[in-house]
Order: structure tokens, then C-alpha cells, then sequence
């Protein structure tokens, strides 16, 4: 028995602190767990999961459109904001729900509160309590950031107000360009939102393959989205329920909300960090970890977002899994942080998985590229203008396939398969000899048999 009150504390009940607190107190540990908003994290209560609802809710709009190709007469469709958000929060509710049952099932002792640091072993809560621990994890995530102060900003929104807006904007100006700014565009714009997306960067999704950036600008535009790149929004003004925000190119935009999604930063402050001697990683603001997710000081460790490593709830689950298998359960995990699937619930959706095209191109001297741009067969008869990417990167010394990234319909659920592929390190043969499944639009990713493209990285002289 040690002197500790307890062998693991977990500073935040999001998707990585709650899979840790699970497994450690699976293993036999005495696990507590402190959350002082709710139980689930940005994921469950104001990330992944609302938004994937409120999407769905966009596409009906799509479909009812699609549908008169198909010979539906279908009356005029209304939508009610109220409703959505009623349903998307009782759902939400009952996911916080089991989030902590299964902690408590699990052995674990949830208790709703903040948690600071008085020394490295020692935690004061907002309740008044004092816990000492063995080993302590912090999983707190990460929050909005609205950078840079410009007049106004007061009257901007961010992701986690737009989830609980009263009244449904008619116009709205979103600044950013990455997975939430996209996101949030699609979904007001299916809603039937006159959207305005702002973004300081000549295209949208930075990082991304060139290819699907353009592609996904493209067909956004097509949808009634307006994007206005290499600028940004200096300043906003009110005029009573309306906003006007005034860009960095001179011109101006009117709306009933400005919501800014230009990136996050780790939740690390006012957690007596420095009590506790822990370092951040001057690189990204986040806590320093090394592969296992040990800080600076042995016995605490920190997963998820608020490492800003890769933030992406799956992630922050494998490590909080890792951190307990090795600490608890003696079996020592190093996450593999390569080819990472993951997609953007944009309109349209992107799936994505290893290496792009330029990326591949600096690592390996020789690239071949497959790629094709389609209408999938549900828009023939529809009448849609959409189009499909499909896209495979490979490695032209062994015919491995190093990426594979997917622009349309489904693409999220279709990069989840090509990813086990990926990972078992399948070649482009392998691809080639699997049967396509016909009529579908994946089929287009084992019957690209030409190269589109092919290139030999010059030695350096």
C-alpha cells in the first residue's frame, strides 16, 4: 500500500482522461476522476458528436433536392432550429450519462469539479477536497482560440456557442479554413444560411492534399458557399441583432452572427503547472510528453489535445489506453502516431489517410499518382453537379500505397477500411487484384490502373 489517497488521478473526463481512468481501474488501481464542466469532453459535448448530428441534419436538404430525379414529389420541407438543438441536447445528455456510468462501473470515482496542482502529488479541488496521488494524468483538452484582439471581438462566436444559439441566423460569416470553419460552413449552408467563409491563406485546408483542397473549394462554391481567401476580419460592428464584418481587403460583410474557428489552444492554464514542475513544449503551448506521455516529472503524464500532438479524439483515446496498459497494467504501449485516418464532415466529405502528394514527393525518390474526378451515379439521375476524388499516392520503388484520400459521399466511412490497408502496408497490386464491387463509387479505388502522374526526385548534385 503507498501513503497516496490514490494510485492515478485524472485531471478531465473528455474521450483520453475517461479511457485511462477505465483501463487503470481495471488493472486494480484506485482511480479518481475530476471533470468540472460534464463528463464526454469537446467530443461528446461540443465537438465531434453534436456537429456530426447537426450535419445530418443539413443533408436532409440535399436529399429532398436530389429526390425529384428520382420521381419524388416531395411538398415544401420546413426546418426548425429549436427542435434540432433540443434533440442534439437531450442526445448529448444521455452520452454524458453513460460516459459516467461506465466510470463508476468501471470502479473509478468521478467527481464534478477543477482540480489544481499544490505540489506534484497533490490536488485541490474546487469542492474544498485535497486528494494525494501516486501518478497523476491531465487530459484537459484544449478550447477555442479567436487570436489576435480586433475591435469587436466580444461579439464574435466560437464552437462552443454555435451548438446553443437561440435564434437561427439567417446570414453568418465564418472565419477559418480548417476541419471546424468547413464544417460549420457546410452545415449552415445546408440549413439554407447564406454563408460567408473568411480565410487569410490562399486556399482552404492547409495540409491537405492539393488536389482535394481544390476540390473541396470547388464544389463548396458550387453549394452557395462564398469563400474569400487571403484576408481577414479586422474588425466587427453591431447594429442592434446584426454584425458587419469589416475584412483586411477593404470590403464588408453582413450577418446575423461571426463565428471564428481559426484553431485551439491546450487547456493549460491556471492548473498549477508550475507547482508541479511540468514543462510546456515551447513549439505548441502544449505539455511536453515524451512517446510514453510522461511529462518532465515521472510520475505525471498528460494525453490528448492539451499535448497538442495530434488532436483527434481517437488519438486521445489510444493514448490514454497506452498511458494505463503501461503504467497499470505493466505493459509498456508507444502509440503509433503515423498514417492517422481521419476526415472533414465537410460538404462535401473528405477522408484522408497517410501521406499526400507533396508530402510523398519529399520523402521517397520515386511517386506514382492514380486519381480520379467523377459524377458518382446517384448525381446522373439527380441532376447534381457534384463530382468525386479518389486518389492514391505510391511508392514507385515498391509499389506500397503511402496515402489515399477520398472527396464525396461516405468518404469518411470508406477512408476507415482503406486505413487497415494502409497499415498492413498493402501495394498497389494488392489493391489491383481485389474485386471491384460494382456499382459503387470505392470500386474507382481497386480499377485506377494508369497512372495520372509519375515523378523521380532529382539527386541532389
Amino acid at each position: 500500500m503507498t501513503n497516496f489517497d490514490v494510485d492515478l488521478f485524472v485531471i478531465g473526463g473528455g474521450s483520453g482522461g475517461v479511457r485511462a481512468a477505465r483501463i487503470a481501474a481495471g488493472y486494480g488501481a484506485r482511480v479518481m476522476i475530476a471533470e468540472e464542466y460534464r463528463f464526454g469532453g469537446t467530443c461528446v459535448i461540443r465537438g465531434c458528436v453534436p456537429k456530426k448530428l447537426m450535419m445530418l441534419a443539413s443533408l436532409v436538404s440535399t436529399e429532398v433536392k436530389d429526390a425529384a430525379g428520382f420521381g419524388w414529389t416531395i411538398p415544401e420541407a420546413n426546418f426548425d432550429w429549436t427542435t434540432l438543438i433540443a434533440n442534439k441536447d437531450k442526445e448529448i445528455a444521455r452520452l454524458e450519462g453513460i460516459y459516467a456510468t461506465n466510470l463508476e462501473k468501471a470502479g473509478a470515482r468521478t467527481v464534478k469539479a477543477r482540480a489544481v496542482f499544490e505540489d506534484p502529488h497533490t490536488l485541490r479541488l474546487s469542492t474544498g477536497e485535497k486528494v494525494t496521488a501516486e501518478h497523476v494524468l491531465i487530459a484537459t483538452g484544449g478550447m477555442p482560440n479567436h487570436g489576435a484582439a480586433i475591435p469587436g471581438i466580444e461579439h464574435v462566436i466560437s464552437s462552443n456557442e454555435v451548438f446553443h444559439l437561440e435564434k437561427f441566423p439567417e446570414r453568418i460569416v465564418i472565419q477559418g479554413g480548417g476541419y471546424i470553419a468547413l464544417e460549420f460552413a457546410s452545415i449552415f449552408n445546408g440549413l439554407g444560411v447564406d454563408v460567408t467563409l473568411i480565410y487569410r491563406g490562399d486556399n482552404i485546408l492547409r495540409g491537405f492534399d492539393e488536389d482535394v483542397r481544390r476540390h473541396v473549394r470547388g464544389e463548396m462554391e458550387k453549394a452557395g458557399v462564398t469563400l474569400l481567401t487571403s484576408c481577414t476580419v479586422d474588425r466587427v460592428e453591431r447594429h442592434g441583432d446584426t454584425f458587419t464584418a469589416h475584412l483586411s481587403n477593404g470590403s464588408s460583410v453582413a450577418a446575423d452572427q461571426v463565428m471564428f474557428a481559426i484553431g485551439r489552444h491546450p487547456c493549460v492554464n491556471g492548473l498549477g503547472l508550475e507547482k508541479a514542475g511540468v514543462s510546456l513544449n515551447p513549439a505548441n503551448g502544449g505539455i511536453a510528453v515524451d512517446e510514453h506521455s510522461r511529462t518532465n516529472v515521472a510520475h505525471i503524464y498528460a494525453v490528448g489535445d492539451v499535448t497538442h500532438r495530434i488532436n483527434l479524439t481517437p488519438v486521445a483515446i489510444r493514448e490514454g489506453h497506452a498511458f494505463a496498459d503501461t503504467v497499470f497494467g505493466h505493459k509498456p504501449v508507444v502509440v503509433d502516431h503515423d498514417s492517422i485516418p481521419t476526415a472533414v464532415f465537410s460538404q462535401p466529405q473528405v477522408g484522408t489517410v497517410g501521406l499526400t502528394e507533396e508530402a510523398a514527393r519529399a520523402r521517397y525518390d520515386r511517386v506514382d499518382i492514380y486519381k480520379v474526378d467523377f459524377r458518382p451515379i446517384k448525381a446522373t439521375m439527380s441532376g447534381s453537379e457534384s463530382r468525386v476524388l479518389m486518389k492514391l499516392i505510391v511508392d514507385g520503388s515498391t509499389d506500397r500505397v503511402l496515402g489515399c484520400h477520398i472527396v464525396g459521399p461516405e468518404a469518411a466511412e470508406l477512408t476507415q477500411v482503406v486505413a487497415i490497408a494502409i497499415r498492413m502496408k498493402a501495394t498497389k497490386a494488392d489493391f489491383d487484384a481485389t474485386m471491384a464491387l460494382h456499382p459503387t463509387s470505392a470500386e474507382e479505388l481497386v480499377t485506377m490502373r494508369t497512372p495520372t502522374a509519375r515523378h523521380v526526385r532529382q539527386a541532389a548534385e
